[in-house]
């Protein structure tokens, strides 16, 4: 079973995408802020984590510098899930190790389930 770890500060958008993931049969936690995702994410093993850029106290680019460079979690894959679209964001986001940008006002959430679905069992299949 995938486990799957969100950051996310909209506590809507943090449970509607919790409990989606865990009717496909995902284990899934979540967090408000980027800091207690880190210290979850550095004491369990994560397939994935989806983090927003908008967070409270750190950005979430912060804390995917932070996760990618932890021994700890520096191999969890990383989906930036947001609205912020612009294309300097985005280039700083794989820059420092995000394997997926996802904008959320462009996608339904079942769009962004299959993303991630999608990306976990091909990453799975190449190991």
């Amino acid at each position: 079973m995938n486990k799957i770890l969100i950051i996310e500060d909209d506590e809507f958008v943090r449970d509607l995408y919790k409990n989606i993931f865990q009717k496909r049969g995902y284990e899934v936690e979540a967090t408000r802020t980027g800091e207690e995702g880190f210290m979850k994410a550095a004491g369990n093993s994560f397939d994935m984590i989806l983090l927003d850029i908008s967070l409270p106290k750190a950005s979430g680019i912060e804390i995917l510098e932070k996760l990618k460079t932890e021994g700890k979690t520096k191999k969890i894959s990383v989906f930036m899930l947001t609205n912020q679209s612009q294309e300097e964001v985005v280039k700083e986001a794989f820059a420092k190790g995000a394997e997926g940008y996802i904008v959320k006002a462009r996608m339904l959430p079942e769009q962004v389930v299959s993303e991630v679905e999608n990306f976990l069992k091909t990453k799975k299949d190449h190991l």
